[in-house]
């Protein structure tokens, strides 16, 4: 087993898809553990004091990569063994906040409640790591529980290119919030190697992202990759912290079972 570092990088990120043709950034073994870097947010929602941490490599990526879609997203890693119908067990061991700030947006006729707001709203938010809280705009100090909101594999080589909006049967954009460190999601393999990739990054989110998002942010996240030929599920499962180890989440359902 061995351990990596895969930093966000206009050569290292996709943004706003998933594709079974985009050549893997990095290459990995059964059972090897991966530090993935990554970031979020397109020009208008770095904030304008110059006191907050901007990741660099977000300047670089808005510089040199064309938006097709919301979410920029680390990746793919190929993991050696994984193939179609095989599972790829992804332990989440850490997530941690690569900055000190989220965004938050209210957008009309979007979200949950889309006519209950009529001006768009976006509104940046401190995050202090140390005592694992952020201040919102009204002096609330919200708990920080942070974890990536988009996490996939490729998809069926004959589906070609998929906005990563959309949740699919290879992962994507799960957006739930009991995938926090302690997590393991289990993702069925469609293409050769796997192909993992995650973005989205929140510091925190209720139960959904009724607004339209979760406190956004840049996060660091450890995963750990087994290729599980003894599984063979449709579609994301998981099993939480909050779980025992005999549960799992049924992820686009939102259920246990």
């Amino acid at each position: 087993m061995a351990n990596h570092h895969l930093p966000a990088s206009p050569e290292s990120c996709q943004w706003g898809y998933f594709d079974a043709t985009r050549a893997a950034v990095l290459k990995v073994a059964s059972g090897d553990t991966v530090i993935i870097d990554t970031v979020t947010g397109s020009p208008d929602m770095v904030p304008a004091d110059s006191g907050f941490h901007v990741p660099p490599e977000l300047r670089d990526i808005h510089d040199r990569l064309q938006p097709q879609g919301p979410h920029m997203l680390t990746g793919p890693v190929f993991v050696e063994g994984a193939k179609p119908g095989s599972v790829l067990e992804i332990r989440i061991d850490d997530v941690q906040l690569y900055q000190d700030w989220g965004f938050n947006l209210i957008i009309p006729t979007m979200g949950t409640l889309p006519f209950d707001f009529e001006t768009r709203r976006q509104v940046t938010i401190p995050l202090d790591r140390e005592r694992g809280l952020a201040r919102l705009s009204w002096g609330l100090d919200l708990p920080l529980k942070p974890f990536f909101g988009v996490m996939g594999l490729a998809p069926p080589p004959n589906w070609g290119r998929l906005s990563s909006i959309q949740p699919q049967a290879f992962g994507g954009n799960l957006d739930n919030k009991e995938l926090v460190a302690g997590a393991t999601l289990y993702l069925p393999v469609f293409a050769e190697g796997g192909l993992f990739s995650c973005g989205d990054g929140h510091a925190a989110q209720g139960d959904g992202e009724v607004c339209i998002t979760a406190i956004e942010t840049a996060l660091k996240g450890t995963f750990r990759f087994i290729v599980r030929d003894d599984l063979h599920f449709a579609r994301p499962r998981a099993e939480t912290p909050r779980g025992s180890s005999s549960s799992s989440t049924d992820c686009n359902q939102g259920r246990s079972s």
